[in-house]
């Protein structure tokens, strides 16, 4: 049987997905509008064969098990599987590693370039077409900022960012503090912030779910 999902068109495909992008963003410290704006290019928004029988949505190659259409590419049994498995891709391949310890959350333009070098696609005209889908879009608008800057000046700073010859640094996101409060639990303070559990175990280093009124986390 094939998954056959259903086409879309880019706004509805950034409605449906944006959730699963930010709770890679925040968890993996990629852009959100680098995942979504990959996502658009390999998937057509999700209308490619690829997309609607196999739920691939970046083009990531592999076995499939789909007898409706003969492909090379992986098949998935959700969406979120691809999205998920897209970061574990990049984590995977050491000549990405320098874009994790070296990029932010926001500076989606050296993101994109960094993965073409890498070898993600090999068209030359992958990086600005997928920069332009993120420009288009205004995806950058769902990436995560220092305190301080403004989103009127994210498309000076991404464009002074990409003509650097080298990686810049990476800059240090602001961390913001909940105190937790009696009955919280992390699943509780997940759902208030808007984040995972695992993201705020993460954040503050947690061995256990077991927290004390009073504790502040980071998130």
């Amino acid at each position: 049987m094939p998954f056959l999902g259903k086409a879309q068109d880019a706004n509805e495909y950034i409605n449906n997905h944006l959730p699963i992008a930010k709770q890679l963003m925040r968890e993996h410290n990629i852009p959100a509008s680098v995942i979504l704006g990959i996502a658009i290019h390999e998937s057509a928004a999700g209308k490619s064969k690829v997309a609607r029988y196999l739920n691939n949505h970046f083009g990531i190659k592999g076995k499939n098990s789909n007898t409706e259409i003969k492909s090379s590419y992986k098949d998935y049994e959700t969406i979120s599987d691809s999205f998920s498995h897209f970061i574990e891709y990049l984590n995977s391949k050491s000549v990405y590693n320098k874009l994790f310890t070296s990029l932010n959350t926001y500076d989606y333009n050296s993101w994109i370039r960094g993965i073409h070098r890498g070898g993600y696609a090999a068209s030359k005209y992958w990086a600005n077409q997928v920069i332009n889908i993120i420009k288009k879009n205004q995806l950058y608008l769902y990436d995560e900022y220092p305190e301080g800057v403004s989103l009127a000046n994210v498309e000076k700073i991404t464009d002074s960012l990409s003509k650097s010859s080298t990686l810049p640094d990476k800059k240090p996101l602001s961390s913001k503090i909940y105190t937790v409060k009696s009955n919280d639990n992390l699943s509780v303070i997940a759902k208030k912030l808007n984040t995972t559990v695992q993201h705020l175990k993460s954040k503050n280093n947690l061995k256990s779910t077991l927290l004390k009124p009073g504790q502040k986390l980071k998130y």
